[in-house]
């Protein structure tokens, strides 16, 4: 990472620091929160989590090299520390004091309610052809996840790619104060987290405090197929299947395996173009991805081979085949927008069954048994020939497909118990639901098959 000293660390984050003055002119390698990622030189923060208190933790970070600690308690120990009031806010000022060491990167802020994580591989593929590129780890998206993608950035970085995720009001304008984009990408509003942000209109809202700090300059890039995001007036570029976005699709061809071709239309000009991938919507993140790449000056040759590079993130349509079933593992997580593009990619794929694992879709409010039939609904037009459901959202869900073969259970482990006589030798297997439903249990099991 580029030099930060202890001195400016302590002033970044309004704390005291206690130790040998001299001290101040440290300089750190790392800034981790988890005792076990210390290496010689780290900063370590201790926060205190829903499963466990990082203060617990400090001696032995200390003893595995770290040369200080943040801290909302005083510290018995022969090393240097930075007491604050929070720990958590104190990691935010110091990622906001190190995003500013790099006045000159552009910095992709992504953020939607569906595809984020996919659409910002997508974007790190493609800017990899021409930059230096440090991009969000996984989906570390949130208030702690943000700062640490941007005090891991090395001190070459060119382009930074950061995916930001959101659930209440307020949380986007506080990621947006340490990212400082220079390009707000929009996947699209749909619901998600209603319980907090009431509807779409609040999703939006929500979302769109993006703009709060990006640059004066910067590039607004939106889904415009979303009928939310074509509101957005100052839209630098809008992509989407529909002809009359800026970069637009056409003829897509889904070998119903692992890969989609299409042509990639955009100022009148047609260029052919390849995603390995699944599913229609991963053609709409790659468009999303030339409408970044055009901004930062690409080629759109060097953006069409940038597509070729994207590898699917874990627990987002990645295709695992077995001897007995195929599997479309989608378990990362889940909403009535993203749980229907599943159904649709499943549909696409050549199959003697289409088999559909769907589980409670969390945070939708008040109206969420009535959007679990609606999905439930739609999933019965979508060419399934089994559904099965886990949860008593599940169950919702399952009401609302009527005319093919359902399976409900309560929990995971009854499912199992039952799965291997409900599936058959080529199935293939579409597996998702919200995150806490832990539906990887049920990919692990189908793989070991």
């Amino acid at each position: 990472m580029k030099e930060f000293t202890l001195g400016e660390i302590a002033k970044a984050c309004g704390g005291k620091f206690i130790g040998d003055r001299a001290r101040l002119l440290d300089t750190i390698s790392s800034v981790v929160i988890d005792s076990r990622k210390v290496t010689d030189g780290s900063l370590f923060v201790a926060i205190k989590g829903e499963r466990t208190d990082g203060h617990l933790y400090i001696e032995k970070a200390y003893d595995s090299g770290a040369v200080c600690a943040v801290s909302e308690r005083e510290v018995d120990y022969d090393e240097p520390y930075i007491l604050v009031e929070s720990s958590e806010r104190a990691i935010k000022a110091i990622a906001e004091a190190y995003r500013a060491k790099f006045p000159n990167i552009e910095v992709v802020g992504i953020t939607g309610s569906v595809g984020k994580t996919s659409t910002k591989e997508m974007i790190a593929a493609v800017l990899a052809k021409k930059y230096i590129v440090h991009k969000t780890q996984g989906n570390f998206n949130n208030e702690l996840g943000v700062p640490l993608t941007l005090l891991a950035m090395p001190e070459d970085t060119e382009v930074a790619v950061v995916e930001m995720g959101i659930n209440h009001f307020g949380e986007m304008t506080r990621l947006s104060k340490m990212v400082r984009p220079t390009v707000c990408v929009f996947t699209n509003i749909g619901c998600c987290h209603l319980e907090n942000l009431i509807d779409r209109d609040g999703v939006l809202k929500a979302k769109t405090e993006m703009f709060t700090y990006m640059a004066d300059d910067a590039e607004i890039i939106v889904n415009g197929d979303d009928d939310k995001l074509a509101t957005i007036n100052n839209a630098s570029y809008k992509f989407g299947l529909d002809g009359s976005n800026d970069f637009s699709a056409e003829e897509l061809s889904n070998d119903g395996e692992n890969s989609i071709s299409f042509t990639l239309c955009h100022n009148g000009k047609k260029y052919p173009a390849m995603v390995p991938a699944l599913g229609n919507h991963m053609v709409v993140n790659a468009l999303g991805a030339a409408a970044v790449g055009t901004a930062l000056n690409m080629d759109i040759a060097d953006i069409i081979e940038g597509f070729k590079d994207y590898a699917p993130v874990g627990g987002r349509a990645r295709l695992v085949e077995t001897d007995i079933v195929k599997v479309i593992d989608d378990c990362y997580n889940a909403n009535p927008n993203s749980v229907k593009a599943a159904l649709d990619t499943l549909k696409t794929i050549k199959a003697k069954r289409r088999v559909a694992v769907l589980g409670d879709m969390k945070e939708l409010g008040e109206n969420e048994k009535a959007l679990h039939k609606e999905v439930g609904e739609y999933a019965a037009k979508s060419g399934l020939d089994v559904l099965i459901t886990v949860g008593e959202l599940g169950r919702c869900l399952a009401d609302g497909c009527e005319g093919i073969e359902k399976h409900s259970y309560d929990t995971n482990a009854q499912l199992l118990d039952e799965i291997e006589d409900i599936l058959h030798k080529d199935d293939t297997v579409l597996v998702k639901a919200s995150h806490s439903m832990k539906f990887e249990e049920i990919v692990k099991f189908l793989e070991d098959m």
